[in-house]
């Protein structure tokens, strides 16, 4: 084979396994258990490779005006990556939402991107250690659904890609799955 070809297919390879790694940037303090847990599911459910990045501490530019909580945009602007991100913080955080200027929520991701941010604070909740293990997983995998090009889905209340419009009901509704259609948009089986 030719020099020219062996070195094209060598850098096709690497741009292709390069594509199939998300990093896991925490925020703040973040329990090594709950990264662990995202690692492995995230891993598993898109067969990518992660790769946990050194925490980054927080800084007042990503505060939300009330300074009580995070800006979920400030945060994505400000980590803006061209690597897959999915950033994790234990802290609330916050966007606008029509007239609410400082609606909390679970996660954000830009639809496609490469940069999402969950929020583990609102998931925790008065519940057991493995129920709150399958709602970061959920919305985890939702918010890279996002950044993998999916919109929010209407066609199943089990598909992780419903709106779960601020309650954790929907999210606790869903399955750790993605109906056909959702699947077919993004290309896996």
């Amino acid at each position: 084979m030719q020099p020219i070809i062996v070195s094209l297919l060598i850098f096709l390879s690497l741009t292709l396994q390069a594509q199939k790694n998300i990093f896991i940037q925490p925020l703040g303090e973040v329990s090594t258990q709950v990264i662990n847990v995202i690692k492995s599911s995230v891993e598993q459910f898109y067969g990518f490779n992660c790769i946990v990045k050194p925490k980054v501490n927080f800084t007042n530019e990503i505060l939300a005006d009330s300074r009580t909580r995070y800006e979920a945009s400030r945060i994505l602007k400000k980590y803006k990556s061209t690597e897959n991100l999915l950033i994790i913080t234990e802290k609330d955080i916050a966007c606008e939402k029509g007239s609410i200027h400082e609606w909390g929520i679970f996660g954000l991701g830009y639809r496609p991107g490469v940069t999402c941010v969950v929020s583990t604070f609102r998931l925790k909740r008065n519940v057991s250690k493995d129920k709150f293990y399958d709602r970061v997983t959920k919305v985890c995998l939702h918010e890279i659904g996002h950044n993998l090009g999916l919109v929010h889905c209407n066609f199943d209340k089990k598909c992780m890609m419903n709106d779960a419009r601020g309650k954790i009901k929907q999210v606790d509704q869903e399955k750790i799955w993605f109906c056909d259609n959702c699947k077919k948009n993004i290309g896996i089986h």
